[in-house]
């Protein structure tokens, strides 16, 4: 109880790495961590696609972040200050050590008749995806790795596809960064009190 509870509590976004690669093992055993959570109906509806340093990762980092840019400087951003946020978004992405994408496959989701049900079912999906996610965010801290869950890909879905190749039905969900701790690394942030957050019925 008291280390799973070290694991849980300790768990934090952590956005700067250390200069060391990650063993290929061990990002396989976080991924193999986050196959055993629980999903909708058992159709474990996850796919994590591993984006190895190199080309692809820059293309992919590039165009999310001339999206982020073009998506800021419209919200009435400043444009100096748009493009140095998306250039560190950029940068994060092309360095991290190991970068995952995690997706919804939607041909595991069974078909309703009906737009309230069939809604249902893609949410019961999403959140399949979110909690194996968080098994491999606590599989990381475990390990001794650092990790950050980004939601970027969930504003521009058809830049991560078209960029990663990937099939139409898989729907990306986040991007996931992993990599040692960089010595250097913030403080934990607080969270509320939990009375903030619970409503008790009786």
């Amino acid at each position: 109880m008291a280390e799973l509870w070290s694991v849980i509590r300790g768990r934090r976004s952590v956005r700067r790495y250390a200069n060391r690669p990650v063993e290929d093992a061990l990002v396989w055993r976080l991924l193999e961590a986050a196959h055993w959570a629980p999903s909708a109906h058992n159709r474990q509806p996850w796919r994590f696609v591993w984006v190895r340093p190199g080309e692809r990762r820059r293309a992919l980092a590039a165009a999310m972040a001339a999206r982020w840019e073009a998506d800021l400087r419209a919200d009435g951003v400043e444009p100096v200050l748009a493009a140095e946020r998306a250039a560190r978004s950029q940068h994060r992405i092309e360095t991290a050590p190991v970068v995952l994408v995690p997706c919804l496959d939607v041909t595991t989701l069974d078909p309703y008749p009906d737009p309230l049900r069939q809604q249902a079912e893609w949410q019961m999906g999403i959140q399949s995806v979110a909690l194996a996610c968080q098994n491999l965010l606590l599989m990381a801290h475990d390990l001794g790795l650092a990790a950050c869950w980004m939601c970027a890909p969930l504003f521009c879905p058809e830049v991560v596809q078209a960029t990663l190749a990937l099939p139409a039905v898989w729907q990306p969900q986040a991007l996931l960064t992993v990599g040692y701790p960089a010595p250097d690394t913030p403080p934990d942030k607080p969270r509320n009190p939990l009375e903030e957050h619970v409503v008790i019925r009786l």
